[in-house]
């Protein structure tokens, strides 16, 4: 079995790390460089950056503390926000990233996954998906999850995975911040129906919800941000955690 990832997500907006609940309610937490730093430092497989803002807003994704954040850690990058184009792409990952997330802007233009795919390798290209149930089904959200796009967000992750991407980042807005456990049932719904690492995002409050994670489901990874943010959970404890339940992780 492959080692299961424990990846930390920071939230930027105007240049400090914010959480909410279900996409709102924003709070400031800490400084993004200080933050990626510690969680360097702590055993964390990977690091997500996002600017939340940078879309809707229109403006171009934070670069200053994307770039003093690389030079303090040694594990992968992923950034997202405000990707639109593969412009886009080739200036994140010339900032230190190692991995490019794309959500709003692949729903705008679709070419953009094959065409980022292609030129920089399909490890790079991260679809990320805000995820809500509308109608009694899962739909892609978009502007912070606040409009509804219509997309069926299981027939999006098929044609994100034949179109290039490497990996999916499932946000579930439903439980996002709740801290009652991931979202199973939409996570099992996506795994049934790609071959291609899925990342879980949304609903971690304890060390057990990882623990129910990994063995209810498929995923890769699990993705988290207030839990580990405010210091309710190390990652080194968690992971200890995780390997005497039987769960196969980097130490």
């Amino acid at each position: 079995m492959l080692t299961r990832r424990i990846i930390p997500c920071l939230d930027v907006r105007d240049g400090r790390v914010v959480k909410g609940t279900n996409f709102s309610g924003l709070r400031d937490v800490d400084d993004p460089v200080a933050l990626a730093k510690r969680y360097n430092d702590s055993g964390a497989d990977e690091l997500v950056f996002y600017d939340i803002a940078a879309s809707v807003s229109g403006r171009p994704l934070f670069a200053d503390a994307l770039t003093k954040a690389a030079r303090q850690i040694f594990i992968p990058l992923t950034v997202g926000g405000a990707i639109r184009g593969v412009d886009d792409f080739d200036r994140v990952l010339k900032c230190g990233a190692d991995k490019v997330s794309v959500n709003t802007g692949a729903i705008k233009d679709p070419p953009l996954i094959e065409q980022a795919a292609k030129k920089y390798g399909n490890q790079c290209v991260v679809l990320s998906m805000d995820v809500a149930r509308a109608g009694g089904k899962f739909h892609v959200f978009t502007a912070a999850g606040k409009t509804d796009t219509g997309i069926d967000a299981l027939e999006w992750a098929v044609k994100g995975e034949a179109s290039g991407a490497g990996e999916l980042v499932i946000n579930s807005i439903d439980t996002d911040g709740v801290k009652k456990g991931f979202d199973i049932e939409l996570l099992n719904e996506v795994c049934k129906r790609v071959k291609i690492p899925v990342i879980a995002s949304g609903g971690a409050g304890k060390k057990e919800d990882f623990l129910t994670l990994f063995r209810e489901t498929d995923v890769d990874a699990g993705l988290a941000a207030s839990i580990f943010h405010y210091g309710e959970l190390e990652i080194s404890d968690l992971k200890k955690y995780l390997s005497q339940n039987g769960i196969p992780v980097r130490i």
